[in-house]
C-alpha cells in the first residue's frame, strides 16, 4: 500500500468520531480580524485606491485591537474616522456570515459553494 491510501483509510476511520463545537469555531473565526480584507474590498468598491484602503483598514484594526473589539463592534462614527467613504452599508461586510457569503465562487466559503463542493466530492467517491 502507498502512503496516500494508508492516510485516507486512517482519515476515514477518524471522521465518524469528529464532533464540532460550533461556538468554539465561531469564536476562533472572529479572532484575528478575519473581516479586515472585506473592509478593504468594501473601500475599493467605494472608489478608494487599494493602498489607501489598506492603510485605512490597518488603522481601523489597530483601533479595534486597542479597544479589544471586533471590527463589527465599531460604530459607524468610529469607522468613519478612518475613511469618509464608509457608510451604513458596511456592516454586512464586517459580520462573519457576510464575509463567508461574499465569496460565492467555486472554491469559495459561501454556504452554497461549500454545499456544492461537498456534493462534488461525494459524487467523485461513487
Amino acid at each position: 500500500m502507498d502512503t496516500v491510501t494508508d492516510t485516507l483509510r486512517i482519515f476515514a476511520d477518524l471522521v465518524p468520531g469528529i464532533s464540532v463545537n460550533k461556538a468554539a469555531m465561531r469564536a476562533a473565526a472572529l479572532r484575528g480580524f478575519a473581516t479586515a480584507t472585506d473592509l478593504a474590498d468594501y473601500l475599493v468598491r467605494k472608489g478608494v485606491p487599494f493602498r489607501d484602503a489598506h492603510e485605512a483598514v490597518a488603522r481601523t484594526v489597530r483601533a479595534a485591537e486597542a479597544g479589544n473589539r471586533d471590527l463589527s463592534a465599531l460604530t459607524l462614527e468610529e469607522l468613519k474616522q478612518f475613511s469618509d467613504r464608509i457608510a451604513e452599508d458596511v456592516f454586512p461586510f464586517l459580520m462573519l456570515e457576510g464575509s463567508l457569503a461574499s465569496r460565492n465562487h467555486v472554491g469559495g466559503t459561501a454556504p452554497a459553494q461549500v454545499r456544492a463542493a461537498i456534493a462534488r466530492a461525494r459524487a467523485s467517491l461513487r
